[in-house]
């Protein structure tokens, strides 16, 4: 990845930030108990290099308090997407920063459940009064304490009312899906204390954050801003020489590759963990190599330190092929978007073409050192999301399971065969705490079969779910392959007795082509004729890349009027007979 720019750089570009079409737009409030100067600037920036439209708000001086409380207060009348709230260690412990031994260990314990509820009754106010998502800082755990070494000694010491109180705060709102806490901790450890804070900016203008860390502080609250958007990368393009592991497979053989516990062979066995780890939380994972692929295979399923195996990737291109070739097959095997995939490789020339050719795609600069691999790819925040769901961690497999329904399809001499074959099963279900995150996530992140790209959060489903008028569903799609999980969203308004709208209805790109669609559109015409409803009405609002779903009305029995679709109830609707559809 890049070094990081200079605080400078961002303050004087934010400035030349131009008019233009941004795909996203976002609202960010700042809320500091110290000042910040730049914060705004730089995530400006960021967020432009991201073809996102960020506007700021950033809340008067060790205000943070009279923001919140007054529900007439500025930062309510801007209206935020996401508020970040950043209160420093000293100002939450006032004079016990210093001062913690002059009480006794329950009057301690007391004045962190005091202020543990102070920051409760700010939450509380805050998501009462706006839908903005709130991101709080948790507090980081000083260096230093009163009693030197003495401290590991003490029984619920300074250290530990820190602990305390961010393992309570993390606690509180751990179940809740408009608030987060940042590890501000963790960002302190990462990049060290002593450079973190300049005392003499401190001392001068109360600032506890040094000016050249604000960009790395950005960074970080960026991930927030890409997740809420659902610009999260979600499948990893790998090269194989010097990248999986060391040397070229071609040249050295089995047994000259370097992959093992010796390094430099070490160091590719520690990435591919790491690789690992992030397939097994939903991330798809990828070969584009330029290779003989039974030399590739023989690696893959025999070398005694490989640590990914054959079945954790979803799509291989190991052929002689440009790299760019192999990589719009790949995207065009797995359904997905190329600005949501990643791309390593070790050789400049390759990456270089890629930016060139793919720029939506986020081609890594690795290091020439593959010691530094891992580091490369911990450092990034582009796979993080705001939940993760039982669906994201499945996806991998998911994907995986595809290449057999690929290979059956061609196999098969028709499209109604090979939908038998799949014996196809769709179980609706209804929302609730469980279906809630994936069906806000699949309506921020599904474009190509999605009627009107409606986006909704968590909290926007919940509000909507809870209210009588109307319906909220998802649907699940098995076949003898494996469960597909949640892949399908429909929110019907019952806007009269006579009359019902289709607010959103999308698929998931994973499952389409499989008629899955007509079973969600056939259960909400049997729900409308149970409750004598005459007429559906929808609209299909076109965007860049929802081509897909255009002719999914018309061939659906929907007739135009102006700008609506409406679908007359007389009208029979058949279901194909090899999607077996049941209600949860």
């Amino acid at each position: 990845m890049t070094a990081e720019h200079k605080l400078s750089y961002y303050i004087n570009n934010s400035d030349k930030i131009l008019e233009t079409k941004f795909n996203k737009k976002i609202r960010i409030g700042i809320l500091s108990s110290f000042t910040i100067n730049g914060l705004k600037e730089t995530i400006q920036v960021k967020s432009a290099d991201k073809n996102i439209d960020c506007t700021t708000y950033v809340g008067a001086y060790n205000q943070y308090n009279q923001e919140i409380l007054n529900i007439e207060s500025n930062l309510y009348k801007f209206s935020p997407d996401i508020t970040f709230l950043i209160i420093d260690t000293q100002n939450i412990l006032g004079d016990f920063f210093y001062f913690p031994y002059d009480v006794s260990i329950l009057e301690r314990k007391n004045f962190v459940e005091k202020k543990l509820k102070e920051l409760q009754t700010l939450i509380d106010i805050f998501t009462s009064n706006t839908k903005s998502k709130l991101i709080i800082a948790n507090f980081n755990i000083p260096t230093y304490s009163p009693y030197g070494i003495f401290e590991t000694k003490t029984e619920y010491g300074f250290h530990q009312m820190v602990e305390d109180l961010n393992r309570k705060l993390s606690n509180n709102v751990a179940k809740s899906n408009s608030v987060y806490v940042y590890d501000f901790n963790r960002f302190i450890l990462q990049h060290g204390e002593n450079n973190i804070f300049d005392s003499k900016q401190f001392f001068f203008g109360d600032m506890k954050i040094a000016l050249d860390y604000i960009p790395h502080l950005a960074n970080d609250l960026m991930s927030y801003v890409t997740a809420h958007l659902g610009l999260s990368k979600k499948c990893i393009v790998l090269d194989l020489d010097n990248t999986l592991w060391g040397g070229v497979i071609g040249e050295d053989g089995f047994n000259g590759i370097m992959l093992g516990p010796e390094p430099p062979g070490n160091t590719y066995v520690e990435f591919q963990r790491v690789l690992l780890s992030l397939f097994q939380r939903g991330i798809i994972l990828t070969i584009n190599s330029k290779n003989n692929k039974d030399d590739v295979l023989k690696v893959i399923e025999e070398h005694p330190y490989m640590i990914l195996k054959k079945e954790h990737f979803a799509s291989m291109r190991i052929n002689w092929n440009d790299k760019v070739s192999n990589i719009k097959e790949i995207a065009n095997e797995l359904n997905i978007s190329a600005d949501s995939m990643v791309f390593f490789d070790d050789d400049p020339v390759n990456r270089e073409f890629m930016k060139l050719n793919m720029p939506q795609i986020l081609t890594v600069d690795l290091p020439l050192d593959s010691s530094q691999y891992v580091q490369t790819i911990k450092q990034m925040n582009e796979f993080d999301v705001l939940n993760i769901t039982a669906e994201d961690i499945k996806r991998g497999k998911m994907y995986v399971e595809q290449q057999k329904r690929n290979n059956l399809e061609q196999a098969t001499p028709n499209l109604e065969s090979f939908l038998k074959n799949l014996e196809l099963k769709i179980i609706i279900k209804n929302s609730n705490e469980f279906t809630i995150p994936r069906i806000s996530q699949l309506t921020l992140k599904t474009n190509q079969f999605n009627l009107t790209t409606k986006r909704y959060q968590e909290s926007d489903i919940k509000k909507i779910s809870d209210n009588d008028k109307y319906i909220v569903g998802c649907a699940q799609v098995e076949d003898k392959f494996g469960d597909n999980g949640i892949t399908g969203v429909f929110i019907v308004n019952k806007t009269n007795s006579q009359e019902w709208f289709i607010e959103t209805f999308l698929l998931s790109c994973r499952v389409m082509g499989r008629e899955v669609e007509k079973a969600i559109l056939g259960h909400i015409i049997n729900c409308a004729k149970e409750d004598n409803v005459e007429l559906i009405k929808t609209q299909f609002i076109s965007s860049q890349k929802n081509k897909p779903i255009e002719d999914f009305l018309p061939n659906c029995g929907f007739k135009k009027d102006g700008d609506y679709w409406y679908y007359s109830l007389k009208a029979p609707f058949i279901i194909p007979t090899y999607l077996e559809v049941s209600i949860e």
